[in-house]
């Protein structure tokens, strides 16, 4: 946890969330932290293939979201003292599922993982003016099978669009979700105990 310098050396620190991801967000906000959000614009064009494991795929993702936003701020008055960057992909079968571009992909997403055990790997990034820290984790989930009246009907619910592999754990696709064997924050997007265990260590 960071209790031990949320109050003290994190007092007064800009820290930047270079995210959309609500979840992200929900997740710093629930242990107190204080943060801006300023997405990063990083075109996500990186091969996986051209990584060893989907989990440094992840993190390189990530670190480019990070270096984007650092270079688009290096000129503002008070500069970041902690940029942050996840990326979350889903791995089956030596494939990568990121984001669905639309509904016919979502279907088409939810359709293979259905009734499989699939692995969510989430990189890290965290990054001050001297200092950088990577890592990943990665989640084993079993998905319930579903039949194409069922996917079609969480596709409606547009909770799949923004999201790897096309489903939220902690929304309606935690109902389709049969269980987990790891981090459950890791599949929602930003591990947290591993996040502020770098983050004491590369503070303190």
């Amino acid at each position: 946890m960071l209790e031990p310098i949320r109050a003290s050396i994190l007092s007064g620190k800009r820290i930047i969330l270079a995210s959309t991801s609500p979840r992200r967000a929900e997740i710093l906000q629930n242990i107190g932290l204080r943060f801006e959000v300023v997405p990063s614009t990083y075109e996500e064009d990186l091969d996986p293939k051209d990584y060893q494991n989907h989990g440094d795929f992840a993190i390189a993702t990530a670190l480019n979201k990070v270096l984007e936003v650092d270079k688009r701020l290096s000129n503002d008055r008070v500069k970041p003292d902690i940029i942050i960057g996840a990326d979350t992909v889903v791995s089956y079968d030596g494939r990568v599922f990121g984001k669905p571009r639309d509904k016919e992909e979502a279907f088409k997403h939810l359709q293979v993982l259905s009734g499989k055990q699939h692995t969510v790997f989430t990189g890290v990034v965290i990054k001050t003016p001297t200092n950088i820290s990577k890592f990943y984790e990665h989640t084993k989930v079993l998905m319930a099978k579903m039949d194409q009246r069922t996917i079609q009907a969480y596709i409606a619910t547009n909770e799949p669009m923004d999201k790897a592999g096309a489903y939220g754990i902690q929304g309606f696709g935690g109902s389709i979700i049969e269980k987990i064997d790891g981090d459950y924050f890791t599949v929602m997007g930003l591990p947290l105990h591993s996040l502020c265990k770098h983050m004491l260590e590369l503070l303190q």
